[in-house]
């Protein structure tokens, strides 16, 4: 959504949030609020996160307290809402009408704000049919936290099918269509063997006459789904890959993913960078036998001699009243948050477009963590790695167990972006 047709809904809303919600059948009690808290009084920070979920899916509403108690809730205490806390161990504090108004008068004398959830959005990944539900940190934060979503895969994206949906989750996908370079590593594993001949099949099927032109048709139609008010929210290899995918469409460098051959120096020079959404001017990787992309991940996790070590990466202070989207997308109650891999680790800096929002950067460094940015009616956020609580993370390593990190930081950020959808009423453009 654009920053200036947010803030004025959020006005709007926010003068219709609370009799509306008065309205809600209430238990007989002093208490007609639940305060969901956000800091460190919280059991489950993630599972928080579903409990206002489905309010919205019961046609509730609810309110998002930005910067207060580190993005507290405001929820209905009805039956529905506190039996659910109950068994889902969400911390809540009842609130009577005088206390809701003293916290109203705090939030509006500081740096927060209070943004109305009104619709539960409807939330897709991207993930082939076979996927394991622990392949990537965001669909195992959605089955922690109880949010429903879809998986879709390169049928339903090349078919329209994103239209259905207001969040699109990408993860560890390989756009360019080169496997993530799996070969020089593990060349004869099965389940590599597996990938390449269900993405083959699955081109042949869909009439694409290689990967690399289909996974380009499917960046496209992504491209287009942000265009038209889609919210996109991708990590690891997929933020990097895409806009490979975008500004190469068109190109000799596509033939070149496509046959494995490598590229003469100045393929840069012919990228189309206008049609990405993140960055400009990257270095591609031209040796088609080493297993980096570009330049823009500055960890350079899969190169020998230039992967950099890990540290922590600092969240941004945004004004929630002025840029209430930034503010949602950092709600945490840590600011400072250990770094951790993945095939596409961090974004180096120069390779940024000046429009981009940095949310989250390692100071000091050449490098940022997380950013943001709007593309036609939509936007769009990159979160670097693989899983916030598995820094060193391996493929066939076991899942992580969420249950063991309830109050997850990296984990935080990935629900602040499923759940800042439902902070406008919009619908897709056909």
């Amino acid at each position: 959504m654009r920053r200036r047709e947010f803030l004025r809904g959020t006005c709007a809303g926010m003068l219709s949030l609370s009799p509306a919600l008065s309205r809600i059948p209430l238990p007989r009690t002093a208490a007609p609020w639940l305060m969901i808290p956000m800091d460190d009084a919280q059991a489950d920070h993630l599972k928080a996160y579903g409990l206002a979920f489905r309010v919205l899916e019961r046609g509730g509403r609810a309110e998002w307290f930005l910067n207060y108690r580190s993005g507290s809730f405001l929820l209905p205490a009805d039956p529905a809402t506190a039996r659910d806390a109950a068994l889902a161990g969400v911390t809540t504090e009842p609130l009577d009408d005088g206390a809701l108004v003293r916290i109203r008068g705090e939030i509006q004398g500081g740096n927060m704000d209070a943004v109305p959830l009104e619709k539960v959005p409807k939330v897709a990944v991207y993930a082939p049919p076979n996927a394991a539900p622990w392949d990537d940190a965001v669909t195992m934060a959605l089955n922690y936290a109880g949010i429903k979503f879809e998986k879709i895969w390169d049928p339903e994206v090349v078919g329209q099918g994103l239209k259905d949906f207001d969040w699109l989750h990408l993860h560890h996908e390989d756009f360019t269509g080169q496997y993530s370079k799996f070969f020089l590593n593990y060349a004869g594993a099965p389940w590599l063997v597996e990938m390449v001949e269900r993405n083959r099949s699955m081109a042949r099927s869909l009439g694409f006459p290689s990967v690399p032109a289909q996974k380009r048709a499917v960046a496209s139609a992504i491209a287009r789904y942000v265009d038209r008010g889609g919210f996109l929210f991708a990590m690891c290899t997929a933020t990097e890959t895409l806009d490979l995918a975008l500004a190469s469409e068109g190109t000799d460098i596509a033939a070149a993913y496509a046959d494995g051959t490598p590229m003469d120096p100045e393929a840069t020079s012919r990228m189309r960078w206008d049609r990405a959404l993140a960055f400009h001017s990257a270095r591609l990787e031209l040796s088609p036998t080493t297993p980096v992309y570009s330049d823009i991940d500055g960890h350079q996790v899969n190169s020998a001699d230039r992967r950099q070590p890990l540290g922590s990466f600092t969240l941004f202070n945004f004004s929630a009243k002025i840029d209430p989207v930034a503010t949602m997308l950092v709600q945490n109650h840590r600011q400072v948050i250990p770094d951790f891999y993945g095939l596409t680790t961090s974004f180096t800096r120069q390779t940024l477009k000046p429009s981009v929002t940095v949310l989250a950067e390692e100071p000091g460094a050449p490098w940022v963590k997380y950013v943001h940015g709007e593309r036609g009616q939509g936007t769009w956020t990159f979160f670097g790695g693989h899983d916030p609580e598995d820094p060193q993370h391996q493929i066939g390593d076991a899942p992580t167990d969420l249950s063991l990190h309830p109050h997850s930081p990296g984990y935080r950020l990935i629900l602040n972006n499923v759940l800042f959808p439902a902070a406008k009423k919009k619908e897709l453009k056909t």
